[in-house]
């Protein structure tokens, strides 16, 4: 069994970074998926690769794959820019606005 430990990314449709703060183990699928020749749906005797394991740290997660015997990558995660204006949200409701501000 293979897996690859690895933080989440944000999701594009949230601002916030409110599940990017713990780790994932995920296992790799073990076979590759077939199609159903009957409805066509896709299907897979893998249930494996249904599996994630969420741990507050990358040791942890480390030590979980190594007390088990599992083969495991580690993908570090890219860091994220800060998004700091200098005036924050008030700075759309300034009444000492220089130029013209329209959305």
């Amino acid at each position: 069994m293979r897996a690859r430990i690895y933080r989440p990314a944000r999701n594009a449709m949230q601002s916030g970074t409110a599940r990017t703060r713990h780790w994932v183990l995920e296992f790799f699928p073990g076979q590759a998926r077939f199609t159903e020749p009957l409805m066509g749906w896709t299907g897979s005797t893998d249930t494996q690769s249904q599996v994630q394991l969420r741990f507050d740290s990358q040791a942890e997660a480390e030590a979980y794959a190594k007390a088990h015997g599992i083969d495991y990558v580690v993908v570090q995660p890219k860091p994220r820019r800060p998004n700091i204006r200098p005036q924050g949200y008030g700075e759309n409701f300034a009444t000492n606005r220089r130029q013209v501000w329209t959305h």
